[in-house]
């Protein structure tokens, strides 16, 4: 569904080159949910822009749904769904004539949008909410109707470029439950990017990590969590005196010994371990203490997550922040290139 090859994208910002994305070598097979990570100004939404013909690539090629990016953006338009990061409706205009206009931009028979128009707002929860403008909807709702906007061509690949940043925990799983069915009952590939490590580690099958415009990690969520992060153990007992010699019983232990990584003093003497598969090798571990008479009062695993691994990946937090950076970049070139400030991104740009 998507093939890059040196992919790249350079802007002029006073008189000096930023290179946004540097070279980027990417497969999307059909049917699979990928999720971009990064942190801000590493380069996704200038990678997303160029995967959907808004911005030409510097050098590199890019096929996206069997369509040359640069040769045919218009028939890459056509058979994508892209929601971007602000609103894709104007404010002041109803649900149901947007949904229309949507409808008539990627040629849709009347008859025939309306009735996906009538069928997205029963699987996204917004029947009842035609007639209203666009500014009277809530956060969620406004989010919906983007997703509705971004489906109604039904295309067979969807950009989602933070989708649910801003929206409070109820909102976004609401939100991907709806997009999750859709791209079910459409056989839908997606493809998308968000500070909410959690939801890529639960959601997608594959990640694709990007720093300083460049592809510094891809595979599933698993894979990286075992690869690049680990799961800790902490143990507790009442003593000092106990700590130590449980201590010193798993450094004579070839399967503890060089995990142990930190040790703390006092009533709450606690000893940490970082292994591989915390979960499989915890029962082995109590049950050593254990023949020993050294039965921890306190037993607490913390399994890796990703935003462990991106941490150890990039050294920084991922942070739900505004775009900067090198995207900013991007986003002040495409205002200049449609000859004003910048504006929303409609969802048949």
């Amino acid at each position: 569904m998507i093939t890059t090859t040196g992919l790249t994208r350079t802007f002029t910002k006073k008189a000096s080159v930023v290179e946004a994305v540097r070279g980027i070598d990417l497969s999307v097979a059909d049917g699979e949910l990928v999720a971009i990570l990064g942190p801000n100004g590493a380069g996704k939404s200038t990678t997303l822009k160029m995967l959907t013909g808004l911005l030409a690539p510097t050098f590199g090629s890019a096929t996206v749904a069997g369509h040359d990016v640069v040769a045919h953006p218009d028939r890459v338009r056509q058979a994508i769904g892209y929601i971007g990061q602000g609103n894709s409706a104007g404010h002041y205009f109803r649900v149901a004539d947007e949904l229309a206009s949507q409808a008539q931009f990627y040629g849709v028979p009347a008859a025939e949008g309306r009735r996906r128009a009538s069928d997205l707002l029963a699987a996204l929860d917004l029947v009842g909410l035609e007639k209203r403008t666009v500014n009277t909807l809530s956060g969620g709702q406004r989010r919906r109707l983007d997703v509705a906007m971004g489906l109604l061509n039904r295309p067979p690949l969807l950009f989602l470029d933070e989708p649910s940043t801003g929206m409070d925990p109820a909102s976004r799983a609401n939100l991907w439950e709806h997009v999750q069915r859709m791209r079910h009952e459409f056989g839908m590939t997606l493809v998308l990017t968000t500070h909410y490590l959690e939801e890529a580690d639960r959601m997608a099958e594959r990640v694709v990590v990007i720093d300083q415009g460049s592809i510094i990690a891809d595979d599933t969520p698993a894979a990286l969590r075992h690869t690049h992060a680990s799961d800790v153990v902490t143990l507790t007992w009442a003593s000092d005196d106990e700590a130590d010699r449980a201590r010193d019983l798993l450094r004579r232990d070839s399967r503890f010994d060089g995990h142990l990584v930190a040790a703390g003093e006092g009533r709450d003497s606690g000893l940490r371990l970082e292994l591989d598969d915390g979960p499989a090798v915890l029962p082995a571990l109590l049950h050593a203490l254990e023949g020993a008479a050294l039965r921890p009062a306190t037993a607490s695993i913390a399994e890796a997550t990703l935003d462990d691994v991106f941490l150890n990946l990039t050294g920084r937090s991922l942070r739900e922040e505004s775009e900067s950076g090198d995207d900013a970049a991007a986003v002040a070139a495409m205002a200049a290139a449609a000859g004003g400030p910048g504006g929303g991104t409609g969802g048949a740009a």
